[in-house]
């Protein structure tokens, strides 16, 4: 069993996938999405998942996936963002590197705008995106080992702050960069 060496969680716009993938490429280790894992299993978007087969069906789906991930993934490893609605999958993060992605409203819609195809905010996008916030910010801060506010900064700022937060420096390969400043100073 392999665990990942960073669970990226937080909602639609946090950047969980911009930030992974740049992260990954930090630390020299693999990225993967489950909600990729899942349209790939499924062969059909998650937005048709819901449609046709309802939510339920959809987060069992979600469950599995996460679960196969956790178990099989070194590397960065991006969570849908309402995977931590179940409680089996929040007991499994227990103890993991998890970051949560906080992003406020307006900053979401700027990053994907609310008309992606997004099932749970499908219908008065602004009202459902603060409505799931409300019910998932605590999950959210119940498994993560560190919150990072991504409002104004870019991306790689971001993976800083990733760094900095999980004291991963030594892994992405900053140690001998920092050694030099030191020296120098």
């Amino acid at each position: 069993m392999t665990s990942p060496a960073v669970v990226l969680i937080g909602p639609p716009g946090a950047g969980k996938s911009t930030v992974g993938a740049l992260l990954a490429e930090r630390l020299g280790v693999g990225y993967r999405d489950t909600d990729a894992d899942i349209v790939e299993t499924a062969g059909r978007p998650i937005a048709e998942i819901f449609i046709d087969q309802g939510e339920p069906h959809f987060r069992d789906l979600e469950r599995a996936a996460v679960r196969d991930a956790l178990d099989s993934h070194p590397g960065v490893l991006a969570l849908g963002g309402g995977a931590i609605l179940d409680e089996g999958t929040r007991k499994l993060l227990t103890g993991l590197p998890v970051v949560f992605l906080d992003v406020q409203l307006a900053d979401a819609v700027k990053r994907v705008g609310l008309d992606a195809p997004r099932p749970l905010l499908a219908v008065n996008p602004r009202k459902q995106w603060r409505e799931l916030m409300e019910r998932r910010r605590p999950l959210y801060t119940e498994v993560a080992r560190a919150v990072i506010a991504t409002g104004e900064r870019s991306p790689e700022q971001v993976v800083e702050a990733i760094l900095d937060a999980l004291e991963l420096r030594q892994a992405a390969g900053d140690a001998p960069q920092a050694a030099h400043r030191e020296e120098q100073a």
